[in-house]
C-alpha cells in the first residue's frame, strides 16, 4: 500500500493519495483544486488515479473532486446521506455512497460508515489491507474527528445560516462518536484538517494518530456524558469565514470545467482596475507604507491569507492584485482558486502604484506606532481579535469587533473618529485597517505590536499621553 499525505498550510487541509501498486491504482480522498499535485505524485509512483472519493460538502475549500475525476476518468464516490437540502446535484456524475457500501483499489477495500454531526450527509472511509490482515488499518476522518479535537457541529447555523441546526447537530455527533470508538484502538486516524483550521477549536499540529490514543487524549472523545459534551462542543469556536457559505452551497453543484482558470497577467495601464476590486497581497509593511486607498489587503506569504480573502473579497466582481512579484501574484491566483475566487483579471506592480493617482485612485499611507504611544484620549481602540482571544486578555478601553465581523457591524463605529486597531501581535491589523478603509474610513492607526505591545500584566493598561 501507498499512502500519500498532502496538505495546505494556508487552508490547514489535509487530502489523500492511497494506492495498490498490485492494481497499478490510486484513490484521492478529499482532494482541493491544486491537482497537478496528486497527478504528478501518482505518476511518479506508477499508479493511474481511478477513484476520487469525499467524506462530505465542505464548507472551507472549493473541492477539487469534479475537476480531478474529469481530467483523469476517475469514477467520483460522493455520500447520499442526509436529507435533501444535502444532495449532491443530480448532474454530477458520481457514485452515491450508504452507510454500509463498500468500494474497492485492488486489495485496499474502503468501508463506509455514516458518520453525521459535523454535517448531516458526512461519511468516513474506513481502509482494510486485505493483502496484509483482514484487520481495519485506518479511518479517513473528514470533520468527524481530528488529532485533539472533534468536528464542530454548529457550521450549517453560524456558516450556512440554517437556523436550529447546531444542537441536534451536536447531540447527532455525540452518538456517531460513541459509534467511532467502539472500532479497534489501534486504527489510525487520517483527518481533512489540522491545526488552524476554522472547522474545530483545537486541533493538533501532529498529521496522524490512532484511535486509542484520542480516546485517551481527545477532548471530545472523553466525554461520555451527552447534555457535557453539546455544552462544550458548541461553547468557543472559531468565528467562522464568510466564504464559508459559498463553499456550501458550491461544493454540491456541477461546475465548469477545469479550463477556466486566471493567469498571472501583468498589467500597465491604470485604467484596467477601473471598477474592480483591487486586492493588495504585498507585505504588510509595505501595504502600510503606501498604498491604494480603498484596496483590501492580505499579505500573500501569510499562513492567514486564504481565510482573509475569503472574509472580504467579493464572488461577484472581477479582482486586481498589487502584487511585489510574479511570483507572488502567481501563488495569490492559485491561493484565491482554492476557495473559488477565480475572476483575478491580472496584476500589478508596485512600480505601477503612482499612476493610480491621476485616475480617481488616492494613493496613501497608514501610520503604524508602538502600542505604548497611542494617545486613547484622542481617539478610540478597537480590537478585531477572535472572541476567544479578547475574553482572555483584553485593553478594559476598547471596542471589541471580530476583523470578519467589521463590514456587518459598521455602524458602530464612527467614520470621523481617529481609530487606533490592533490584532494580537501586529500581523492582522493591517488586513483590518484595510477592510475599514474600503467602508470609507479615513483616520486610521495601526497599532503594530497588537495587545502584546500593550503593559496588561496588572490589569492596568499603560499608554502614553
Amino acid at each position: 500500500m501507498i499512502l500519500k499525505r498532502f496538505y495546505d498550510e494556508k487552508l490547514a487541509h489535509a487530502s489523500y493519495l492511497v494506492g495498490c501498486p498490485g492494481a497499478g491504482e490510486a484513490c484521492i480522498i478529499d482532494p482541493n483544486r491544486d491537482l497537478n499535485q496528486y497527478i504528478t505524485v501518482a505518476q511518479s509512483e506508477g499508479l493511474r488515479i481511478t477513484k476520487v472519493a469525499e467524506t462530505h460538502i465542505h464548507a472551507d475549500y472549493l473541492s477539487g473532486s469534479q475537476e480531478l475525476a474529469e481530467i483523469t476518468g476517475a469514477e467520483l464516490l460522493v455520500s447520499d446521506e442526509g436529507d435533501a437540502d444535502w444532495k449532491y446535484d443530480s448532474t454530477i456524475k458520481a457514485t452515491l455512497l450508504k452507510e454500509g457500501d463498500s468500494f474497492r483499489i485492488g486489495a485496499l477495500r474502503f468501508d463506509i460508515w455514516h458518520t453525521p454531526g459535523h454535517t448531516p450527509e458526512h461519511i468516513t472511509h474506513i481502509l482494510t489491507d486485505e493483502a496484509t490482515s483482514p484487520e481495519p488499518f485506518a479511518a479517513f476522518t473528514g470533520d468527524l474527528v481530528f488529532v485533539g479535537d472533534v468536528g464542530r457541529p454548529d457550521l450549517l447555523e453560524e456558516a450556512a445560516g440554517i437556523t436550529g441546526t447546531a444542537e441536534p447537530g451536536a447531540r447527532r455527533l455525540f452518538h456517531t462518536l460513541e459509534r467511532f470508538k467502539t472500532l479497534p484502538d489501534h486504527i489510525m486516524i487520517w483527518p481533512a484538517h489540522g491545526a488552524g483550521s476554522a472547522c474545530g477549536k483545537s486541533l493538533g499540529g501532529s498529521p496522524v494518530s490512532s484511535l486509542g490514543y484520542e480516546k485517551l487524549t481527545n477532548w471530545g472523545l472523553r466525554h461520555s456524558v451527552e447534555s457535557e459534551f453539546v455544552k462544550d462542543v458548541l461553547a468557543g469556536q472559531p468565528e467562522p469565514p464568510a466564504y464559508f457559505a459559498q463553499m456550501k452551497a458550491r461544493n454540491k453543484q456541477k461546475f465548469a470545467s477545469i479550463t477556466n482558470r486566471s493567469q498571472a497577467t501583468l498589467l500597465t495601464d491604470p485604467t484596467i482596475a477601473e471598477g474592480k476590486v483591487i486586492l493588495d497581497v504585498r507585505p504588510s509593511i509595505n501595504y502600510l507604507g503606501e498604498h491604494i486607498y480603498g484596496s483590501l489587503h492580505a499579505p500573500v506569504q501569510a499562513q492567514g491569507f486564504t481565510t482573509w480573502a475569503g472574509w472580504f473579497v467579493p464572488y461577484d466582481q472581477p479582482i486586481v492584485l498589487i502584487s511585489q512579484s510574479q511570483a507572488d501574484a502567481e501563488q495569490a491566483i492559485k491561493d484565491l482558486r482554492q476557495i473559488g475566487l477565480d475572476q483575478v483579471v491580472g496584476y500589478y506592480l508596485p512600480s505601477s502604484i503612482p499612476h493610480f493617482s491621476g485616475n480617481g485612485s488616492e494613493v496613501t499611507s497608514t501610520i503604524s506606532i508602538p502600542a505604548e504611544s497611542c494617545n486613547i484620549d484622542q481617539g478610540h481602540l478597537l480590537d478585531i481579535r477572535g472572541l476567544g482571544e479578547y475574553v482572555l486578555h483584553n485593553h478594559p478601553a476598547s471596542t471589541h469587533i471580530p476583523m470578519g465581523y467589521l463590514r456587518k457591524n459598521q455602524d458602530k463605529l464612527k467614520k470621523e473618529s481617529q481609530t487606533f486597531v490592533h490584532c494580537q501581535g501586529g500581523t492582522r491589523s493591517p488586513v483590518a485597517i484595510s477592510v475599514l478603509e474600503h467602508l470609507g474610513h479615513r483616520n486610521l492607526v495601526n497599532v503594530q505590536d497588537g495587545i502584546l505591545g500593550f503593559n496588561l500584566t496588572v490589569n492596568e493598561p499603560t499608554c502614553a499621553r
